[in-house]
């Protein structure tokens, strides 16, 4: 498997033109390319910039100050914050990067050509569950401390988009609570995903000897949905609480969050009857983990 990982690496890297110094016949390489293609129309900040394509501050900077050298694009600190660097295209940047999307649809197109249509369309196929397993393997997620700052984050995230989306608003002080210390062993866990550093999802348990452990703060970043990430957050989540002594494990919801509940269902939770008063829960489901 781990040749063919290889194999495959090797003829994308070729058939795109990644080992080609002046990337689609342009005067710079892969890299410089799609920095002007990530910085788009409006700009993004560096810090931002790097966690999107996983580059560390020493290569990401030279290959500002590259694009910067030719004229393409400026970095400047941003009004409200010294600290925070946004880089924008200039005008010619903004040019380029219009070529080169012209360029890389000329490039796609060939690539398609020389194929017939069942070909194409079992091309195009692979490619679309190549790109998904690809994201899916680029996520990590592990144990972190409830207090550092990106699970703060994280579960902020979560109680932001739930008052959103109850009709009602959410307000964490009137549901169940799952505190910080709740959330440490040997009280319980909290697990962080990544991805390329990025904090974009977040699940705990709360352990409760013999009774039934709860699932608790599960949530994924708009972005990252529709990669299975949710899914294997799920599952890892149920791995740690079985391995803490868990056998069943019990999860309240809103009717609200439809696609939660899909997911939830689909995992093998059944839903019962109401086992806690939280003012928020529509929903209660149980699954024995095994």
């Amino acid at each position: 498997m781990v040749a063919r990982v290889r194999s495959f690496s090797r003829v994308v890297t070729e058939r795109a033109g990644a080992l080609d110094e002046r990337f689609l016949g342009r005067d710079r390489p892969l890299g410089e390319a799609r920095l002007l293609w990530e910085i788009g129309l409006e700009g993004l900040d560096v810090r931002d910039l790097r966690r999107r394509l996983a580059l560390d501050s020493g290569y990401a900077s030279r290959l500002l100050r590259s694009l910067e050298s030719q004229g393409l694009a400026v970095v400047e600190e941003t009004a409200g914050d010294r600290r925070v660097r946004r880089a924008r295209l200039t005008a010619l940047g903004l040019a380029e990067r219009a070529v080169l999307d012209g360029l890389a649809e000329e490039h796609a197109a060939e690539t398609l050509a020389p194929l017939d249509e069942d070909e194409r369309a079992r091309l195009v196929a692979a490619m679309a569950e190549v790109e998904h397993l690809l994201r899916a393997s680029s996520f990590t997620i592990a144990a972190e401390d409830p207090a550092s700052p990106d699970a703060v984050w994280c579960i902020g995230q979560y109680c932001e988009e739930l008052a959103r989306r109850f009709p009602g608003g959410f307000d964490p002080a009137l549901s169940i609570p799952a505190d910080p210390a709740q959330m440490r062993p040997p009280a319980g866990f909290l697990l962080i995903a990544r991805r390329g550093g990025e904090a974009i999802g977040c699940g705990a348990v709360l352990l409760h000897g013999a009774a039934p452990a709860e699932l608790k703060r599960m949530w994924v970043a708009p972005e990252a949905r529709g990669s299975g990430l949710g899914r294997r957050l799920l599952r890892t989540l149920e791995r740690h609480a079985q391995a803490a002594g868990a056998g069943v494990l019990h999860l309240e919801t809103n009717g609200a969050l439809a696609e939660a509940i899909q997911l939830y269902r689909a995992e093998g939770y059944r839903e019962v009857a109401a086992f806690s008063d939280d003012p928020y829960a529509q929903h209660w489901f149980e699954k024995r983990l095994s």
